[in-house]
């Protein structure tokens, strides 16, 4: 890929031809306030009038999605969960799935129990999590919205590894997520994401913000779900224009034909983009999708 550079030094001739416009969520087309923009939502509709497909593409399940997102009209598929799965609204079904064995899922559990650490996890479309996690949450959820996010979208059991157990019939894991105590310092999860590195080979942690980490299968990534999808429709990487800020959309902003970053990137997907627009909070989204003639 590209060194990173100014949408301004692109001439739009050179844009190839764009089908697919995959969104990261938070801290992408969603600003601080995890609100959509009319300015955003003018130009995704704009984009899709012109007949690109808008994906978005989030560590969230579909129906965790802010409804602003998850109904607009023009939204049939969506990249969920990190990569682990690409669903279809329209047939209700999967196109992608890649989830973590039960057992290997119960045994990164026992390994987080011993750190100082809430845990959950993402099974059949829906979010799981210890009740003394759950009744704890407001002491390591980093702000009000994840806060939220524990509260209404996890559904509490005695203890997580004993229901996983109880209800194996029911298939495997699609996520775990965990978060250090908000008061923790920023280089807390760095331990824990070393252990389950050297210990769980198979599987890929990432972060979306500074005390959490996400671990889902290797294989189950944003890039690897975008490529799988294009393929699906017969198309190429080549056709599709990925958005990104987190450490969990580097994958997704290198496999992309054309790959954006938001000014308020982290460095890693700064420096992987082939171009750098506006931040969530000046409509960078829109920015771009202008200057690509999307919009």
């Amino acid at each position: 890929m590209t060194s990173s550079r100014s949408l301004k030094e692109l001439n739009v001739s050179d844009a190839p031809d764009l089908r697919i416009v995959a969104l990261d969520l938070d801290g992408t087309l969603l600003d601080s306030q995890k609100r959509l923009s009319d300015v955003n939502r003018a130009a995704l509709a704009a984009a899709a009038a012109k007949g690109a497909l808008i994906v978005p593409t989030t560590g969230r399940f579909f129906g965790m999605m802010p409804p602003a997102v998850r109904d607009l009209p023009f939204v049939r598929y969506a990249i969920t969960i990190n990569g682990a799965q690409v669903y279809d609204r329209v047939t209700e079904s999967a196109i992608v799935r890649e989830e973590i064995p039960l057992a290997v899922a119960q045994e990164v559990m026992a390994l987080l129990d011993g750190y100082d650490v809430i845990y959950d996890c993402y099974r059949n479309n829906w979010g799981w999590m210890a009740e003394a996690f759950k009744a704890k949450a407001a002491d390591y959820a980093t702000d009000a919205h994840y806060l939220k996010m524990i509260q209404d979208f996890r559904r509490p059991v005695p203890e997580l590894k004993a229901h996983l157990a109880a209800t194996a019939a029911e298939g495997d894991v699609q996520k775990i997520m965990l978060f250090t105590r908000r008061d923790a310092p920023d280089a807390a999860t760095r331990p824990i994401a070393e252990a389950i590195a050297a210990r769980f080979p198979q599987l890929k942690v990432t972060s979306s913000t500074r005390n959490n980490l996400e671990i889902n299968l290797a294989s189950a990534h944003k890039g690897q779900a975008l490529a799988r999808f294009a393929e699906h429709l017969g198309l190429t990487l080549a056709n599709c224009i990925s958005f990104g800020d987190g450490a969990n959309d580097l994958t997704m902003v290198e496999a992309a034909g054309t790959g954006v970053a938001m000014a308020n990137a982290c460095p890693a997907v700064l420096a992987a983009a082939n171009y750098v627009t506006g931040s969530n909070d000046a409509d960078g989204v829109a920015t771009a999708l202008r200057h690509f003639g999307l919009a």
